[in-house]
């Protein structure tokens, strides 16, 4: 991951564990502790950008959920979808 030259300062807290851990990481990618951590950190915030994204993925397509009706009236595609689904490929 490139980083700006600017950085900024900050004082964390870890318990024993966590510190050992990120101690052995740093010490097997042949990396610095504080690099370590910052790739950690962004794991963690890719994770949780994520989890966002999908969470507003699936409230959109909800969204949508019975909103519009068939033009040509009702269908049996609930029940028949692997039917209906194959002859839509198969067209």
């Amino acid at each position: 991951m490139t980083y700006h030259a600017v950085m900024l300062r900050a004082q964390v807290r870890f318990t024993p564990e966590q510190h050992a851990r990120l101690r052995r990481r740093a010490r097997r990618l042949k990396i610095s502790f504080s690099e370590a951590v910052r790739r950690c950190v962004d794991a963690g915030l890719a994770e949780d950008f994520a989890a966002t994204d999908r969470a507003n993925g699936d409230r959109e397509a909800l969204s949508v959920v019975g909103k519009y009706r068939d033009p040509r009236g009702r269908s049996r595609v609930a029940t028949d979808h692997d039917r209906v689904l194959a002859e839509a490929y198969w067209r």
